[in-house]
This record gives structure tokens, sequence and C-alpha cells, in this order.
């Protein structure tokens, strides 16, 4: 089972999810108080499970509504993903996967850890 483990960190609070092995499977951005990263916290496990997948990797892929997760690549070529929000807004990201297939694993890890995931502060 999963986990959303959130920090203090030198400019507000952040969360990671990590999956039943304790990989950190997606991360939050830095939000001001604790409050508003819980809400984030809650943002994700209510969205990632229902979430579209849009592959913008893949040529003439379909526009998908949000909330939806995006997957592309970066600067370095590596496949990444990032959480949308039903009004648009990332929720979480994702690491650099060096195959599509990785990042794809990553998506599903997400989808179905986010669900029950318990909060902890670490």
């Amino acid at each position: 089972m999963g986990k959303f483990v959130f920090k203090t960190v030198s400019s507000g609070f952040k969360f990671d999810l990590k999956a039943g092995n304790g990989e950190v499977i997606a991360t939050s951005e830095v939000y001001e108080s604790e409050a508003a990263c819980k809400n984030g916290i809650a943002s994700v496990a209510k969205n990632a499970p229902v979430a579209n997948v849009e592959n913008q990797t893949s040529e003439g892929y379909a526009v998908e509504k949000c909330p939806k997760f995006e997957v592309y690549t970066d600067k370095a070529g590596e496949y990444r993903f990032r959480l949308k929000a039903t009004n648009g807004q990332i929720i979480a990201v994702s690491e650099g996967y060096t195959s599509e297939a990785g990042c794809l694993n990553g998506v599903e890890s997400v989808k179905k850890n986010a669900a029950d995931a318990e909060t902890v502060e670490a």
C-alpha cells in the first residue's frame, strides 16, 4: 500500500507519494502552508484514480480532459508525467524515466496507490 509523506522544506511544505516498496512515484510542488499541502494530497488521491492518460510522446495523440496524466519527454530526452487536476493545475510530477513503458508503469502505480494511501509526516 502506498503512502503520502509530507515534510517541511526551507520554503514551505511538500509531499511525496511512495509505493508499497518505499520508492517515490510522484512529488508535489512546494506549498506555503501545511493545510495547502494536505489539500494537494487530497486532490491527488481524488484525481489520480480517475485521470485519463494523454501520451504526448505519441504522434497525433488525443487531447484529454482534466483530470489527466500528461506523459512527455523533457529536454534531456527522459520520459516524465505530470498529473493535472480538474482545474488544470499541476498537482504532482514524476521523476525521469529512461523508457516510455517505465513512465506509463509509474502512472499506473500512482493511480493504484493514491486512492487509499495513508498520509504521514516525515
